[in-house]
């Protein structure tokens, strides 16, 4: 008996700890595609050639994952739960805006490469995929934007439109992760074709390819968890635990 009311103790984690871990995966999966691209794939350019093309994974994991999770779990910090909203209002716009240029730099790379290699545009479920994943996020952040941060937005809109805005928050989140996943697989079919490395025979390069897709599937998946757990969200502002909080915070 003493073991089962022990176990839910054991099995909690503090937020500041998991989000540091959360950080370090996020790192983690940025140097990979990073390493990908530049030791498998040739490395870097601008010039319309694949190396040009090698921005678009790096900037859409980068961008449309790590930076859009982080901008996620922003009103998950304790100290966000004390005093004015509008810091962490501007931080989480911030760097979900980040995210959004970042990933618009992306979608330029593969439409130049495309273009420049006479190669269609948008013909595969990965490209249909990924471009309604990023426009459902420039729609999100525009929604977010006159909801929270205009000062007019009426306290009844705000109300309204908070538990859609969280919910396709945690959507466009996953939606980004099976888009990154299926654009990794899309890449190792079509650049490993030959005898002595083809995809089938797995060759280092689609164990180190496969391997971050799994670590981006495994990121996407603590975010949303973070997002989920009650403890872990900012209490309402007029609710006995968000009082019980300030406190505590206040001193």
């Amino acid at each position: 008996r003493r073991c089962h009311h022990r176990s839910p103790a054991m099995l909690d984690v503090p937020f500041l700890p998991f989000s540091a871990f959360l950080g370090a995966l996020g790192l983690l999966c940025v140097a990979m595609v990073g390493t990908w691209c530049q030791h498998w794939r040739g490395g870097f350019s601008l010039d319309g050639s694949s190396r040009t093309f090698n921005w678009h994974p790096v900037l859409m994991v980068t961008g449309l994952v790590v930076l859009y999770g982080a901008a996620a779990l922003v009103y998950r910090i304790p100290h966000t739960w004390s005093g004015p909203k509008l810091p962490w209002k501007v931080l989480h716009g911030s760097l979900a805006l980040g995210a959004f240029v970042l990933t618009v730099l992306g979608l330029a790379a593969v439409f130049c490469f495309h273009n420049s290699q006479g190669t269609p545009n948008m013909y595969s479920l990965h490209s249909w995929m990924g471009l309604a994943t990023v426009l459902l996020f420039s729609c999100q952040w525009a929604a977010g934007f006159g909801a929270f941060l205009l000062p007019w937005a009426p306290t009844w809109l705000r109300a309204l439109y908070k538990p859609i805005h969280v919910f396709f928050g945690s959507t466009i989140l996953m939606l980004s992760v099976a888009s990154c996943m299926s654009g990794i697989n899309e890449k190792l079919f079509f650049s490993l074709k030959n005898g002595t490395m083809a995809y089938k025979l797995l060759p280092a390069e689609a164990v180190f390819a496969n391997t971050l897709g799994l670590l981006i599937l495994i990121f996407g998946v603590l975010v949303v968890a973070a997002l989920a757990r009650p403890s872990w969200k900012r209490p309402d502002s007029d609710s006995p635990d968000s009082r019980q909080v300030q406190d505590a915070l206040g001193g």
